[in-house]
């Protein structure tokens, strides 16, 4: 596989990375109708766990079945499926080498208050299943944060030794952040080098608002909701916390959006230098032919 310009630069950011690292990451870089723009559109369908089955999958039947969401990723060209392990191991066999997976080895569910998740998964069983890299997800701000960094590093060292990158979603939330903080520019940014500083191969992340949290932020003249009203300018900054954009740093979708809505967000993702979306029900959640006009949307607009 030879890489563009523009996987080489990424690539060559990520130093003192063995190769093993280095060839998985650029394996998803390279993979599907994004590959080789350094742009990524990956899909993640861990809400069935997350949500229940039924609030996830009902809006569309089909997306009960875990094959549904392989077949949607490989024909929709994606740079990769991500999911817990049962949805993986379901079409693994059926799907191997067609598209990049990630194992999304911790979950929460909506059954508690969702401030911790429970490891499902494992190294050995990302390795088993044919990953190019394994998910885990972190709160910063709960009173759990310092467990899930703490598990988070071992299961990134245990994957890096067999040559798999770590995907971190990095999500504010609990203790002294408000509602509206969760997806406060200052904290969407300080979650991005959290992720950053734990050694997170990719981060995810929420689109950031306009609102400032830290009320010494918010007074500064400099530092203010003013200097952050268009959305790719948001985008820009939380890239500049990730390492002054060293980072590969994508932003999920959230809740279910229009169509127009949704194609706005991902065009000032790609002005702001955002390295792509990681969308999961705005797509599984669609009729099928309509999820994949909307992907083929999205890549269009990343690839220019």
């Amino acid at each position: 596989m030879i890489y563009t310009d523009k996987v080489v630069k990424i690539l060559n950011n990520y130093e003192n990375t063995n190769a093993g690292v280095k060839s998985n990451l650029g394996k998803i870089l390279m993979s599907g109708a994004l590959g080789g723009t350094g742009k990524l559109l990956i899909l993640p369908v861990d809400q069935g766990h997350e949500h229940g089955p039924d609030k996830s999958f009902f809006p569309n039947p089909s997306a009960y079945d875990p094959n549904y969401h392989y077949e949607i990723a490989v024909n929709a060209k994606l740079s990769a499926y991500a999911a817990p392990y049962g949805f993986l191991e379901a079409g693994a066999e059926r799907f191997a080498g067609q598209i990049p997976t990630i194992l999304k080895i911790n979950s929460s569910n909506s059954l508690n208050d969702q401030k911790y998740q429970s490891i499902n998964g494992s190294v050995k069983e990302a390795l088993k299943l044919g990953c190019c890299a394994v998910g885990f997800t972190i709160y910063p701000g709960s009173e759990y944060q310092y467990d899930m960094i703490e598990e988070f590093k071992e299961i990134a060292t245990e994957a890096s030794e067999y040559g798999l990158p770590s995907v971190l979603w990095s999500y504010p939330r609990g203790g002294k952040i408000s509602k509206e903080g969760e997806t406060a520019i200052d904290i969407i940014g300080y979650a991005a080098h959290i992720a950053a500083q734990l050694g997170a191969h990719l981060i995810k992340v929420k689109p950031p608002s306009s609102y400032v949290e830290n009320k010494d932020l918010r007074s500064n003249p400099n530092y203010s909701e003013n200097n952050f009203k268009s959305l790719s300018d948001r985008i820009a900054h939380i890239k500049k916390c990730a390492f002054n954009s060293r980072r590969i740093v994508v932003f999920s979708g959230g809740n279910a959006k229009n169509t127009q809505e949704l194609l706005e967000e991902i065009k000032q993702i790609n002005l702001g230098g955002g390295n792509g979306s990681i969308i999961g029900r705005n797509t599984f959640q669609r009729p099928k032919q309509e999820a994949m006009e909307l992907l083929k949307n999205i890549i269009e607009i990343y690839k220019n």
